[in-house]
């Protein structure tokens, strides 16, 4: 148990929006506006779309390139290699519905979700959804803490994207979220690629694709979450079923209780009844 690693969604890329390219193109200073807008808005919902990100972008706060071939250095959120040997077992549905600028997403991840998963990766088939709102406008998402926080959420999707293994990319997504103020920060992305092992510039290139992968993924795991039925960050289920909550700094609707050992214990059964 002391050798450790770092804790990684896949979605086909759909057709661009062939009319948001010429709008660009000809409403230069609308887009120079909507940048200092989006620079500046505080409120509490806003809407991100694939014209939204292009001001992102444009703006420096995630930059073009990056280039690392360094390994990442063990972390306190490390988790456990998979010794091996379960591989043809059937494994149980976990999932974490979080917003990347939550709190209460901080407090889920760091207390219960990390420290579970270095107990049972090999167990469970781990996935992170984000909750927000879809919109008809330019296929776009509205994110509770602002454009910022959709960013945020591309670039986790995206590293689960990249580097499919939760050793990878929740580890990743744990590190972001430790700080989760300084999201979409260059300097904040940049560290916590180097510390996981990821390579910066394949990270970029999935969120600044131009033909709006990110935000496609976004938009569709928003849709997953909703089709869920799961409106608050942080949502835990298992087997795809509401298995705990953490709202307002408290945790609810616990069944069976919120302690790491409540979470094992639960997989543990569900995992040695679907192999029996």
């Amino acid at each position: 148990m002391d050798k450790k690693t770092h804790f990684d969604m896949h979605r086909t890329q759909p057709r661009r929006d062939r009319r948001v390219v010429p709008r660009l193109l000809v409403a230069g200073l609308i887009t120079l506006a909507a940048l200092a807008w989006l620079r500046t808005y505080t409120g509490p919902v806003a809407l991100f779309s694939y014209r939204s990100y292009k001001g992102w972008k444009n703006s420096g706060v995630l930059p073009v390139s990056f280039e690392s071939n360094q390994l990442a250095q063990p972390g306190s959120e490390t988790i456990l290699k998979d010794p091996g040997g379960l591989s043809s077992k059937r494994k149980v549905p976990l999932e974490a519905h979080i917003m990347s600028k939550c709190p209460d997403a901080k407090d889920c991840l760091h207390d219960l979700v990390v420290p579970a998963m270095q107990r049972i990766h090999d167990k469970v088939d781990f996935k992170l959804s984000y909750i927000g709102r879809t919109t008809d406008r330019d296929d776009g998402v509205e994110c509770k803490h602002g454009p910022s926080e959709c960013l945020g959420d591309m670039i986790e999707l995206c590293a689960a994207q990249v580097y499919p293994s939760p050793q990878m990319y929740l580890g990743f997504t744990m590190c972001l979220t430790r700080n989760y103020e300084d999201i979409p920060q260059r300097s904040l992305v940049e560290d916590c690629s180097l510390e996981h092992g990821m390579d910066f510039d394949k990270l970029n290139q999935c969120v600044s694709s131009d033909d709006g992968n990110g935000v496609a993924l976004l938009r569709t795991s928003v849709e997953r979450s909703a089709n869920a039925s799961v409106q608050i960050s942080c949502t835990i289920r298992l087997d795809e079923k509401k298995r705990c909550v953490r709202d307002g700094g408290e945790w609810k609707d616990c069944e069976g209780g919120h302690r790491v050992d409540d979470l094992v214990r639960d997989v543990n059964k569900l995992y040695d009844a679907v192999n029996s």
